[in-house]
């Protein structure tokens, strides 16, 4: 399902992606409309897919999760059936907060949290037991210096 999303729905969206708890009210008045057409608005963009799912971000290093890696793989494998299989090992690693396949020298690269490094030797080890790989190379993220979920509007 396409929708056509216009001003008022990007108003909407971006407070919303600001802070997804905020009543409807709030929402309104920051949009200079009223309560019902901003939540009909919200029902008929979850309906259409824009808005995916509301959740909550948490901080990783209050959580203990202090190192994030970014891991970039290449593979000599190609076929389908190993794709499958690599895919399925990524959705089941918790760590994997982020995984994208690559055009160029790289096949993938994933973002992935843990305590420190010794986690991360854990997780690189159950990674290769479980997928064939070729190489691997991990980079520590000394500083991270931008994060967010925001999408330009």
């Amino acid at each position: 399902m396409t929708i056509r999303i216009d001003e008022l729905d990007r108003k909407i969206l971006g407070q919303l992606q600001r802070d997804a708890a905020q009543s409807l009210d709030d929402i309104a008045r920051a949009v200079g409309s009223s309560k019902t057409p901003v939540w009909n608005r919200v029902r008929k963009m979850r309906e259409g897919g824009v808005i995916r799912q509301q959740t909550v971000l948490l901080d990783p290093e209050a959580l203990g999760l202090e190192a994030c890696f970014f891991v970039l793989v290449r593979t000599s494998e190609h076929d389908a059936e190993w794709q499958v299989k690599f895919l399925e090992t990524l959705k089941k690693r918790p760590e994997v907060m982020e995984a994208h396949r690559l055009a160029g020298d790289i096949d993938y690269i994933l973002k992935v949290r843990v305590t420190n490094a010794r986690a991360y030797d854990v997780f690189y080890q159950a990674l290769i037991a479980e997928v064939k790989i070729h190489t691997v190379t991990a980079l520590l993220s000394m500083e991270e210096i931008k994060s967010t979920t925001m999408l330009p509007l």
